[in-house]
């Protein structure tokens, strides 16, 4: 019981951590580095995580435009 508790806690944290990197494969098409300096790649990676982190919570940013809308 302690184990699978533990094996839970585990597989949660993985899928958090994972998620992006699905999201950075499936939806923007990355497969493998594009350049040979460490300074283009790094950017590319660090912009893609960027638009990631912008597809994640792309919900609830129309929501929150929806609602603005409303106001006005």
């Amino acid at each position: 019981a302690l184990m699978e508790q533990i094996e839970i806690i585990k597989a949660s944290i993985r899928a958090k951590v994972e998620h992006p990197f699905r999201v950075l494969k499936q939806q923007f098409g990355y497969v493998k580095v594009r350049y040979r300096g460490l300074k283009k790649n790094t950017a590319q990676i660090v912009t893609l995580f960027a638009l990631s982190n912008l597809w994640m919570v792309r919900h609830k940013l129309l929501a929150m435009a929806q609602v603005r809308v409303q106001r006005a």
